[in-house]
């Protein structure tokens, strides 16, 4: 035989392994050929279950992380930054409610009265109370957040006991409404002072500091969701490349159309890749609507109510303590400008108007916010069905309390304390504080809707993630092992 000619080597089951360098009659030539092709199969099988293997951890650790994001946002980080939030508005109704005991002394028609605000007051010291505690239960794990509430507990009790005591002096003395002893009033001085200076702005900051971390987490959580996910797809790519490759190979050296194992392992593959970074970017879809669809408007209007009952103390300051009311008439306006910025406005009486042009001019193009402020914030992140017919229903209830607060000013710049005072503090309709509840009420509600949508993105977002600790390992070892069950048979043809 010459070296023109062709040999075939044809096996007992009718398959045929034809490769021009195994036509060589060199047996040397033959052999290294027959070690050549078991080698690349095996090469590449490995790299299947390697590729296989890293496709599984990196969803694996994805979800994880996510896992433990929403975990953090939706039951410590976000539960944390609400409750502070929460007792920040509280202290401040405790106050209002305190400066509404001294003005209506011992006058029982008067607005709110007595029984009614110290019936508040109880009610908003345990809401206080129970919020910081939920809060260090929360935070239980951080002590940078259990020294700052242990500040601002240490500053509640030494405010509670001030009040106590104005409150107490102020039963004792009988007095005409707005005009409380000199005694009551110096307590109450001093109680309002440790408020404004210690307790409220240790509660701003444990909610400012809470928030950020927040905010840092979800930044991370979300950028490793989609960093994930753009992995996931390129190491699903390759392997399902490395399947293609070894199918092609063995149907090019074995002359058979396809090998049903590697054609499942490419189909488990392909699922585990599709749903894979489905679940990631949906995850990521459910972070961001969680965070900053209705988180930040919760975080946003949560600080509003807060700011806006401060400012209704203001109101109840400005007429019990006539020598400080342009302290309370300026910090008025300061929080007013917190809840709806109007930067040209100057004056508590100039701010009325100049909101019911921004109002006028958001009616006709609802893209013309023209205030800023909390509730600015909330007009451009208006997001779910509902939120924005309640943003307008807050934003308008507010309008009439500002012309409220006007009106009172007037009463008591025209020496009418007693008209003043019944229209600070009655609940009755035609009166501030009936305006000021029919804008917490909707302010309430739009809370709530925030809310609601929050922990519907959380719950679903936890169930999206449900199997998927096990899913990615049960299918990287289906994929490693379809593919040793396809090639096992052709190897057995080099025994």
């Amino acid at each position: 035989m010459t070296g023109d000619e062709a040999m075939s080597v044809v096996t007992s089951g009718g398959s045929a392994l034809i490769d021009a360098r195994e036509s060589s009659p060199d047996p040397a030539v033959r052999r290294r050929s027959r070690a050549t092709t078991p080698q690349r199969i095996w090469a590449l099988t490995i790299t299947v279950a390697v590729l296989a293997v890293v496709l599984a951890a990196v969803v694996a650790q994805g979800i994880s992380g996510i896992h433990g994001g929403l975990r953090d946002i939706g039951h410590r980080s976000g539960p944390q930054v609400v409750a502070t939030s929460d007792a920040y508005f509280a202290l401040n109704d405790m106050d209002a409610q305190v400066a509404n005991v001294l003005l209506v002394g011992d006058e029982q028609n008067l607005g709110v009265g007595r029984d009614k605000a110290l019936g508040i007051y109880e009610q908003r010291r345990r809401q206080a109370d129970a919020d910081l505690q939920q809060a260090a239960a929360v935070g239980a794990g951080d002590p940078a957040a259990q020294r700052a509430i242990r500040t601002v507990l240490d500053a509640l009790g030494r405010y509670e006991a001030l009040t106590a005591q104005a409150i107490l002096v102020d039963g004792d003395v009988h007095h005409v409404a707005g005009r409380p002893s000199p005694i009551a009033l110096g307590l109450y001085r001093q109680a309002t002072d440790l408020l404004k200076n210690q307790l409220l702005p240790a509660a701003a900051g444990l909610t400012e500091a809470n928030s950020g971390a927040l905010e840092r987490a979800y930044e991370a959580k979300h950028a490793q969701a989609v960093r994930t996910a753009v992995v996931t797809a390129l190491t699903g790519a390759a392997l399902i490349g490395v399947l293609i490759g070894l199918q092609i190979m063995l149907t090019r050296r074995f002359r058979r159309r396809f090998n049903p194992f590697l054609l499942l392992a490419t189909l488990v593959t392909g699922m585990t890749l599709v749903a894979g970074t489905s679940t990631l970017t949906g995850e990521a879809g459910h972070l961001r609507t969680a965070k900053k669809d209705a988180f930040d408007s919760v975080l946003a209007l949560s600080q509003a109510r807060a700011v806006g009952y401060d400012a209704n103390a203001d109101e109840s300051r400005y007429l019990v303590d006539p020598s400080r009311r342009p302290e309370y008439e300026g910090s008025f306006l300061a929080k007013t400008q917190q809840l709806a910025a109007l930067p040209s406005v100057t004056t508590p009486a100039a701010y009325p108007a100049a909101l019911r042009q921004a109002w006028n001019a958001y009616g006709t193009d609802h893209t013309d916010v023209g205030w800023g402020g909390y509730l600015g914030t909330e007009f451009h992140n208006i997001t779910f069905p509902g939120e924005r017919n309640l943003a307008e229903r807050t934003l308008s209830a507010f309008l009439a309390y500002q012309q409220d607060d006007s009106t009172m000013r007037a009463l008591a710049r025209r020496g009418r304390l007693h008209d003043a005072i019944r229209f600070n503090t009655a609940y009755t309709p035609g009166n501030s504080n009936y305006d000021f509840d029919q804008y917490d009420k909707n302010l309430t509600a739009l809370i709530d809707l925030n809310r609601s949508h929050f922990a519907t993105s959380i719950r679903a977002g936890d169930k999206d993630l449900s199997g998927w600790s096990l899913i990615p390992w049960a299918a990287a070892l289906g994929v490693a092992a379809l593919a040793f069950a396809g090639v096992r048979p052709r190897l057995a043809e080099y025994r």
